[in-house]
């Protein structure tokens, strides 16, 4: 996890000032580091950015005392997962890493509400699109097995064109990172599930 130590502590530092009042935490990868548009896109809602390039949801967990440390947020979204599998884990260990980020999370923050997004359909990694899906399949049944504070927003099917792929429209030119029309949908979507 080494590598990710600078990162780590720009985050530390960059919000210092705002721990108080965050508003929605955003936590995960780059899909979350990159929403460049986030505050616009959430400006009736306070939101902080706390994603990290490559993070995997290892990562999230790993790091999620020293990042989350002093916040007092009114909901928290995460989207990692991805690179886990594009790194050769399985969908039973991200499953794994998920109920190990839910403890932790419930620890810190009580019943705040939560959103775990969907791993993505991502066009790079179309060759792994069983794996995903099994690996949302995993997360969803668990959240609505524990049926708490935590709730699941299903971007995958809405990312699929008409046959069934990913819709190159919502992709970046290298297939794996969200296009700004990818970040609309994903605003469109957040949003009908935050109500």
């Amino acid at each position: 996890m080494y590598w990710y130590e600078e990162e780590v502590k720009q985050l530390e530092r960059r919000h210092f000032a705002n721990k108080q009042d965050p508003g929605i935490l955003f936590y995960g990868s780059s899909s979350i580091r990159l929403w460049h548009s986030l505050t616009s896109d959430f400006a009736d809602k306070k939101v902080t950015n706390l994603g990290f390039g490559g993070s995997t949801l290892a990562a999230c967990v790993w790091f999620f005392e020293r990042i989350m440390m002093d916040y007092k947020p009114k909901a928290l979204i995460v989207y990692a997962g991805d690179n886990d599998l594009g790194d050769g884990r399985n969908p039973e260990e991200i499953f794994i890493f998920f109920q190990q980020l839910v403890v932790k999370a419930n620890m810190k923050f009580g019943l705040l509400p939560c959103y775990f997004i969907s791993l993505k359909p991502s066009i790079s990694r179309w060759h792994m699109a069983d794996r995903f899906k099994y690996t949302n399949n995993l997360i969803e049944s668990e959240i609505i097995r524990i049926n708490g504070n935590w709730k699941f927003i299903d971007v995958f099917k809405r990312m699929l064109d008409k046959d069934g792929n990913p819709n190159p429209a919502y992709f970046d030119h290298d297939g794996l990172h969200l296009s700004e029309a990818g970040y609309r949908l994903w605003k469109l979507v957040i949003t009908e599930k935050l109500g």
